[in-house]
């Protein structure tokens, strides 16, 4: 009898502790799952869920629109000294713009290499690379003997204000859940701060002390200024319900009946095709304005109307997406941006230009940070940084394409209301394409 009690015995704690190991087992594998869909390669180093919206997560979004600020000088600066360096380097104006066109390249490369940087070691090697990028570019620029070589410094230029734009709003957007769409919005507002910021100063020092003084010293300034701005940003990401990520691989296909690649391919076509419209009035209404007999004065008071107006659009934009998602609200955006477009076929008066240029910004300020938002809906936490560079990249390619589109066509028919009726069809594309992909939505997605 004491035998028999005894093999029970042995029986029932073999039987506990294959269920000990096997709860052992399940929990290891839930961790590297968890690792392989969120991205939480090591959860020591994050910060508690608790972390999501808090104070701190707040102290952090503030930080980060102090380096989109000054990081994004680098996409503005040049706008503001191309008559000094046109005139110094004895260039026509074609010639001239080569460097603003090697700056938006490596600002779209660079928003797909900083994007893979940052979904790897978190933001701050991406911000302290573009750092880096920003001082040696600016102070190349300043010794430049050619506008080969200052064109080539440009191109880092935009390499390194890349890391401010898409790795932020990326880095943002795991800091907040409930009120991401305005914590995003704020942090895209840094490229426009710096577009209304910079180009008055840089202008004054252009006009005191040179265009190559001034370049060395914006390269000093980004270098000393955002180096430690990106020490503070140190802290991880929190870590967000696992439960919510764990269905990463199925979140666009159950959402939308979409593969991940699919949709990203649509996504990008959007983007080039939105902004291919976009860049109609913002590339153009100097010149417009000029054809007009406004002078190139007027027009460019409606483009920084465009900007100031754009900041309070990004700002409305992410209220709104916080309450129906990132794709209604780019839906709403297309549209309304068709409207002022609309506009400008019929009215062409000067008081009409202002009023219709301040509505174009208001309009179409909140559609770029809505790609973040939807990109942080419908794809892997782990996947958004390079997700949100490669469609960037697609809308500053639509951008260089709609500026380079609207001026042959003005050539071919010698008006603007032709490049008008083009940026409308192209607009129209992408409200289809947001249309299709709204339609098809059945849940709200699964990422957090």
């Amino acid at each position: 009898m004491t035998k028999i009690i005894a093999a029970q015995r042995w029986n029932a704690g073999r039987t506990l502790g294959r269920l000990r190991f096997q709860m052992l087992g399940l929990r290891t594998a839930g961790t590297k799952k968890e690792e392989a869909l969120t991205g939480i390669g090591n959860a020591g180093t994050r910060a508690p869920s608790a972390q999501i919206e808090s104070a701190a997560a707040w102290t952090r979004l503030g930080i980060a629109l102090a380096l989109g600020t000054i990081g994004s000088i680098g996409m503005w600066s040049f706008v503001v000294a191309l008559p000094a360096v046109q005139t110094e380097f004895g260039v026509a104006r074609g010639e001239a713009s080569l460097p603003f066109t090697l700056t938006m390249i490596g600002f779209a490369l660079g928003g797909v290499v900083m994007g893979r940087v940052f979904d790897r070691f978190g933001i701050v090697p991406p911000a302290l690379v573009g750092a880096c990028m920003l001082g040696a570019g600016y102070v190349s620029s300043g010794y430049a003997g050619n506008i080969w070589v200052f064109a080539l410094a440009q191109g880092m230029i935009g390499f390194g204000s890349s890391a401010t734009f898409g790795p932020v709003m990326t880095d943002i957007s795991h800091w907040f859940a409930r009120r991401r769409g305005i914590a995003v919005a704020i942090a895209s507002c840094g490229n426009y701060l710096a577009g209304t910021v910079w180009p008055p100063l840089i202008q004054h020092f252009i006009a005191s002390d040179g265009w190559r003084a001034t370049q060395i010293g914006v390269g000093v300034l980004c270098f000393a200024s955002m180096v430690p701005l990106a020490l503070m940003l140190r802290a991880r990401a929190p870590v967000h319900d696992v439960t919510v990520a764990s269905t990463a691989k199925v979140a666009a296909h159950g959402s939308l009946g979409l593969s991940s690649n699919a949709l990203m391919a649509l996504l990008c076509v959007a983007g080039i095709s939105c902004c291919v419209a976009m860049s109609m009035p913002q590339v153009h209404i100097v010149a417009y304005c000029g054809d007009l007999g406004y002078g190139p004065a007027r027009g460019a008071e409606m483009l920084a109307m465009m900007m100031g107006f754009g900041i309070v659009s990004r700002l409305i934009a992410g209220l709104i997406a916080d309450r129906i998602g990132g794709l209604a609200s780019l839906l709403i955006g297309s549209v309304l941006q068709g409207v002022a477009l609309f506009l400008y076929l019929w009215f062409d008066g000067l008081t009409s230009l202002y009023v219709i240029s301040a509505l174009f910004g208001l309009f179409q300020g909140g559609l770029v940070p809505m790609y973040a938002i939807i990109v942080r809906e419908y794809f892997a936490p782990r996947e958004a940084g390079t997700r949100l560079g490669i469609v960037l990249m697609a809308t500053l390619l639509g951008m260089a394409l709609g500026g380079w589109m609207s001026g042959v066509i003005f050539d071919f028919t010698g008006s603007y209301r032709a490049a008008f009726l083009n940026g409308l069809l192209w607009n129209l594309v992408n409200v289809l394409i947001v249309l299709w992909l709204l339609q098809r939505s059945e849940r709200r997605p699964a990422y957090a």
